[in-house]
């Protein structure tokens, strides 16, 4: 989610404050990015690979009624809920809304 604030804005922000002084100022928190955010999609279980590992496919979500439509091919995705020396009980059909966070593909599905 982003508040509009681009990198040269929040800079400049960070400027004024630190030039306004301790006196003149109000308590402010910012927190700026270069734009590296967490990318999510709904993804549909097709199979265990290993462990906790599983091999998804990415779905769209279409209208009330209908069933999502599998799109691309098939890639890996960790369930978090899972043990990492186990092997994971996930069903295959299992509809999650994954992540892609640090190279890796990541969902939280309890089982």
């Amino acid at each position: 989610m982003s508040n509009g604030l681009g990198i040269t804005d929040g800079q400049q922000l960070l400027e004024r404050l630190s030039r306004k002084g301790s006196q003149e100022s109000n308590e402010v928190s910012i927190v700026t990015s270069p734009g590296a955010r967490a990318a999510a999609w709904a993804v549909k279980i097709k199979s265990l690979s290993s462990y906790n590992v599983y091999n998804v496919c990415a779905v769209e979500i279409g209208d009330a009624g209908s069933l999502p439509v599998e799109i691309g091919g098939q890639f890996q995705a960790v369930n978090l809920a899972e043990s990492f020396l186990e092997t994971g009980q996930l069903s295959a059909g299992t509809y999650v809304v994954m992540l892609r966070v640090g190279g890796k593909n990541v969902f939280y599905a309890p089982v």
